[in-house]
């Protein structure tokens, strides 16, 4: 490291440590609660983590500005600083890990994580499960869904997990759907040939304006199985920078092989180039923001120009993240309560719109407890109360069964 990255990187660890001070005094002295999720990053973290990294990484994340999103969805969304300890790491020059609410979990050594919901769906009568068919219509004083096949079936409770705003412009309510925010995501996919070059890394943030995503997954190291065996022979379709491969290597070769997931939002503040660009080598035409972010991923030290890529992967999802915008809570109030009188029960990640609930575990127990109220009109806690399910271990709801399916093996990654 030269003198001026040293210089540089501690004027950053200055600036944020000051910031951190300032914030723990100006937290401890305030008369109201922040009003937004800028003010929140502020008063907790200071203004040199803001600048540096809270401000920008976030825009990425939400496609909106932090000025935008209130803060009551955080709890344990995002992790406060504990200054003392920050403070003693800059000091002795120690990097500190294996903290936050997601040091270690579990992952599926086969299938990823769609091998744990086919594991569910085995525990319910085949009979009762319908794929590929889509809902175009709920009628909600007959009590009656319309389906794309022309099928109608009635219901006498609904529980759905459309997108609330869907669901409400088609039930006529536009005046609370238009108060709820999301943002879009692109999911791109790109399978390498060689040793992978990160193999400590989970995942990784990024705050910088030279890569279009915010979020990187090494998702080759979560389990063996996410990339072809060593000894399969693939043909490269272009090289890292979207060129074209040197004649001998466009053949097809053994790996190794690992992978790398990317995620990039968009909204109409945070547009994304989604016009047609033509790769080298056999790649073909993708969006170019498949071209963008292998581009970032060269300029980021995630890829080398000359890696042989094997694989591409792109998605756009339009529902991607709700966002806890400022007035998200008012429409909410007004829009859950009417449906249940309606005898529908939105919930999920975008069904209940809210983010601070909207993880795969937390949508799981939010149709079990919707159930439960149904049947037996127990409370909702996941929904009702985010702060006190996020603070705690689920130790009470588990699922027992005199047959239970075979089990879903899964590797602990830290």
């Amino acid at each position: 490291m030269g003198l001026e990255t040293t210089l540089c990187r501690c004027c950053y660890q200055v600036a944020c440590l000051t910031g951190l001070v300032e914030a723990r005094v100006a937290s401890a002295t305030a008369a109201t609660r922040p009003a937004n999720f800028d003010e929140w990053i502020l008063r907790s973290q200071g203004s040199g983590i803001a600048d540096l990294f809270m401000r920008p990484y976030n825009f990425k994340v939400w496609a909106v500005p932090t000025t935008e999103m209130q803060c009551e969805w955080l709890g344990e969304r995002v992790a406060t600083v504990d200054v003392a300890r920050a403070i003693s790491n800059v000091i002795h020059n120690r990097e500190d890990a294996g903290w936050g609410p997601n040091a270690v979990f579990r992952f599926p050594k086969q299938g990823g994580t769609g091998a744990i919901w086919k594991a569910v769906a085995q525990l319910l009568p085949a009979n009762k499960q319908r794929y590929d068919t889509t809902v175009t219509a709920i009628d909600k004083l007959s009590k009656r869904i319309t389906l794309s096949t022309g099928e109608a079936i009635q219901y006498d409770a609904l529980i759905s997990t459309i997108p609330l705003d869907t669901t409400l412009t088609w039930l006529g309510k536009q005046q609370w759907a238009q108060q709820l925010q999301h943002s879009s995501c692109h999911i791109i996919g790109v399978g390498i040939r060689g040793k992978c070059p990160h193999p400590t890394k989970c995942w990784l943030y990024f705050p910088e304006d030279n890569c279009p995503f915010y979020r990187t997954t090494v998702f080759s190291n979560y389990a063996a199985a996410n990339c072809p065996s060593a000894s399969a022979m693939l043909p490269t379709l272009c090289m890292a920078d979207g060129g074209a491969p040197p004649v001998d290597a466009a053949q097809p070769a053994a790996g190794p092989y690992w992978s790398l997931m990317f995620e990039v939002s968009e909204s109409q503040c945070k547009p994304v180039n989604q016009e047609l660009v033509t790769l080298g080598g056999t790649a073909g035409p993708w969006p170019a923001v498949v071209r963008d972010t292998l581009s970032g991923a060269i300029s980021t030290q995630l890829m080398q120009p000359g890696d042989q890529v094997v694989s591409l992967y792109y998605r756009r999802l339009e529902h991607g993240y709700p966002t806890p915008s400022l007035c998200r809570d008012a429409a909410l109030r007004e829009a859950l309560p009417w449906l249940q009188q309606h005898s529908i029960w939105s919930r999920g990640r975008f069904g209940s719109w809210k983010y601070e609930v909207s993880n795969q575990d937390h949508s799981l127990l939010l149709g079990v407890e919707a159930v439960d109220n149904i049947l037996f009109g127990t409370t909702e806690l996941t929904l009702q109360h985010p702060d006190i399910v996020n603070g705690r271990k689920n130790t009470s709801l588990n699922y027992t069964a005199a047959c239970r399916p075979s089990s879903v093996t899964s590797n602990e990654v830290h």
